[in-house]
């Protein structure tokens, strides 16, 4: 090879390799349901706080942390709710709360904002619950990307939360007893990503 078509070529490989990560594709992470349990936090006639979770949830989640632009997919499976109480569940599920027969999802869609060093540090989306669509921003309070130990793929986690007010999804179950209509949400996840 002369002098002339080796720089050629040199040059050629570099501009290769420098444009490599800008192609990278964004991926697909699947989220883990037997890691991930949506929560809240809600006020019982103003004495003390209310805790539950739903024990079934699904999604995904697409990430491109060299562009720092992703979305996230999240639905509830409502009739999972859990509440720690046995006896307030057919309350919980009936028409005068979550009205499980005529909802029974929930669904967050957002998109990933605000990154600092390939992380997000807020989701920006809506949440539609009760046939209801709200504007629900998430705060990211930690978000971090590992090898997986046994799939050996890539796991994402995060812990996000938001505040909302339930009378606008329509539920004010309580509130003439004093309820606060506050409900603080709790989303921790973790998220494999797909092969």
């Amino acid at each position: 090879m002369n002098p002339s078509h080796r720089k050629r070529s040199l040059a050629a490989s570099l501009l290769v390799s420098s444009a490599g990560p800008a192609l990278a594709a964004p991926a697909t992470y699947e989220i883990d349901p037997a890691h991930t349990y949506p929560s809240f936090s809600a006020g019982h006639m103003g004495i003390s706080k209310w805790r539950g979770k739903f024990n079934r949830s699904s999604g995904t989640m697409i990430l491109d942390k060299a562009a720092g632009t992703g979305s996230v997919e999240v639905e509830i499976d409502v009739a999972s709710v859990d509440f720690g109480l046995e006896a307030m569940q057919p309350h919980a599920l009936g028409p005068d709360f979550f009205d499980v027969e005529n909802y029974p999802k929930a669904t967050y869609r957002g998109t990933l904002e605000g990154f600092e060093g390939g992380a997000p540090t807020r989701v920006v989306g809506e949440l539609t619950m009760h046939d209801m669509t709200r504007p629900v921003q998430l705060t990211i309070n930690s978000f971090k990307c590992i090898p997986h130990p046994m799939h050996k793929r890539e796991l994402c986690g995060a812990d996000a939360e938001a505040s909302i007010d339930r009378e606008q999804f329509g539920l004010t179950a309580g509130k003439d007893y004093g309820f606060s209509m506050q409900v603080l949400l709790q989303l921790q996840f973790e998220a494999v990503r797909a092969q």
